[in-house]
């Protein structure tokens, strides 16, 4: 409870968005024999968190926190990306470890064994203590935009939502089916602004839709 009511304290915007996914499910598609290989089964999440810290490294704004007093910036080094897990002992939310140094494929490996652990309330105090910036995927149960919460002492988090096949039109106007990914992200309005938000939106679009290996 005093977790959740330092987060309401936050002074909230939200930023929603939407891509394109093709190119990125036929590029799990080639790599998921790879994957199989070292017992991972491959999903869009990886390259998502992937892409997620490529954009923090442009905006770390987004990977910092307020001091007690709130008067001072803390840039967080690492980017300690936490997902959030719908698990038997309610919402937990471990994070993944300095992703800026981690192949998509070594993030896989470890969001699985972080998802197995939480599945089976195995999770330890390391698994959950550290996280700098957040990541849901409200997709797996449905629905497309949301308000996620940010989870203090965090500055910014990010939900995704289902992907739908659309149509969309092609540059020479043809019309083609999209598989249409949908975001929505909220900031701490007293250290990030609009156009902050939106550029890191922007950077981590594209690197979703170039599938990030590094």
């Amino acid at each position: 409870w005093e977790s959740m009511e330092e987060s309401l304290s936050i002074p909230h915007f939200g930023y929603k968005d939407e891509i394109v996914v093709n190119a990125l499910s036929d590029a799990r598609g080639r790599l998921r024999a790879t994957a199989e290989r070292f017992g991972l089964k491959l999903t869009l999440m990886p390259f998502f968190i992937k892409a997620a810290s490529l954009a923090l490294s442009e905006h770390p704004v987004l990977n910092a926190s307020l001091s007690a007093d709130k008067t001072e910036i803390i840039y967080k080094g690492s980017h300690n990306i936490s997902i959030a897990m719908d698990t038997r002992d309610g919402l937990l939310v471990p994070n993944i470890k300095a992703v800026e140094q981690l192949s998509v494929l070594q993030i896989g490996l470890e969001l699985n064994r972080l998802q197995a652990l939480g599945a089976a309330g195995r999770l330890t105090r390391g698994d959950l203590e550290g996280g700098t910036f957040s990541l849901s995927n409200i997709g797996n149960i449905g629905g497309t935009y949301t308000n996620p919460v940010i989870m203090a002492p965090q500055v910014a988090i990010g939900a995704l939502g289902q992907i739908r096949t659309l149509p969309r039109f092609k540059p020479d106007g043809s019309v083609y089916a999209a598989k249409v990914l949908y975001v929505s992200w909220a900031g701490d309005h007293r250290i990030i602004d609009g156009a902050t938000m939106a550029r890191f939106s922007n950077k981590w679009s594209s690197s979703s839709s170039r599938c990030p290996r590094t």
